[in-house]
């Protein structure tokens, strides 16, 4: 997530960034629907169909990361693959670099994708298969993905990235212990075409949306993607999941998306012992982001950042219960 002091509504910002690219004039009422977390995303129309502002304060971002996201995006789907598509500005470029009162922002627009959120469905035994199957897909079509320019950052970088975060944090030892504690555990992890890529990282129901009419999954928000073992997109995918279903359907649930994956990409029979060390690297990551995005605090702070304070601290005490204990 970003910075706190980069989560207030700002529609003028919003505005201004837009004016980069075509749109409806009177869609600007959607700016209401409006949401930041990683990014600012505020909803608008072209031509009546809807579209996504996505924005962040270049502080807050690695260009060389964005260009090698919207690079995979539409790798993906020149392959056929359901994604997101990013929308050209009117100078003819996917990402904006922009000059604002507010700083200096980057700015692309991404279609709407078709479907309901996968977090609205009922979790019926076709949409986890398709849910597997389209991880699944995505896979296979990173196993073979060599970026021609712009490349993702890897878990290493992500790892190089917490330590220089958390060490202006004197007491962080523990946490920056468990870095290094990862970054040798994973060098005994095997690296192969099917077992390591450029993943999505953030594949949770919210990202995936479900079309019940084609029983079609389209993904959005590749804002976290990093080259990692695909066995971290399944953790992800499966503790989402285990929020909405219950305990005592989960097994055979759960096949249903296992056996979706295994129709399009290897299923390898470490997927499960690894899912620990994946979790791990999750809470860790986590931890070190919501560190950072809380470090800084203000005199007479809205009831709402005081609150969202209130949660992310508890968040931190979750994640500091399995920092530094011996991975399973």
């Amino acid at each position: 997530m970003i910075k706190l002091k980069y989560l207030f509504n700002n529609t003028g910002l919003a505005e201004m960034l837009l004016q980069n690219w075509n749109y409806d004039a009177d869609s600007l009422d959607l700016f209401r629907y409006y949401r930041i977390s990683s990014n600012a995303i505020y909803p608008f129309r072209f031509e009546g169909n809807t579209r996504l502002l996505r924005f962040a304060p270049e502080s807050e971002k690695n260009k060389a990361n964005t260009l090698a996201e919207l690079a995979f995006i539409a790798y993906l789907k020149d392959n056929g693959f359901n994604v997101m598509e990013a929308i050209a500005s009117k100078q003819g470029s996917e990402l904006v670099e922009a000059a604002t009162p507010w700083g200096d922002y980057t700015a692309s627009v991404f279609k709407r994708v078709p479907g309901q959120a996968f977090d609205q469905t009922d979790f019926n035994a076709a949409a986890l298969y398709a849910y597997g199957q389209t991880l699944g897909q995505l896979h296979l079509l990173s196993s073979t993905y060599a970026p021609e320019t712009h490349r993702r950052w890897s878990y290493e970088e992500v790892l190089d990235w917490i330590e220089e975060e958390l060490s202006a944090f004197p007491e962080e030892t523990a946490a920056l212990h468990e870095a290094q504690q990862l970054r040798n555990y994973f060098q005994t992890w095997l690296v192969s075409d099917t077992h390591y890529g450029l993943i999505h990282y953030d594949f949770e129901c919210d990202n995936v949306f479900y079309d019940t009419e084609t029983g079609l999954c389209h993904v959005i928000d590749f804002d976290d993607a990093m080259y990692h073992w695909y066995a971290m997109d399944i953790y992800v995918a499966l503790e989402n999941l285990q929020e909405f279903i219950a305990p005592e359907d989960w097994e055979h649930k759960k096949q249903h998306f296992v056996d979706g994956y295994a129709s399009e990409f290897v299923w390898n029979k470490e997927t499960e012992a690894m899912l620990p060390g994946c979790k791990r690297f999750d809470s860790l990551y986590g931890y070190a982001r919501v560190r950072r995005a809380m470090a800084e605090t203000w005199h007479n702070e809205p009831e709402w950042m005081a609150q969202l304070r209130s949660r992310l601290e508890q968040s931190l005490k979750e994640a500091e219960a399995s920092i530094g204990k011996e991975i399973e």
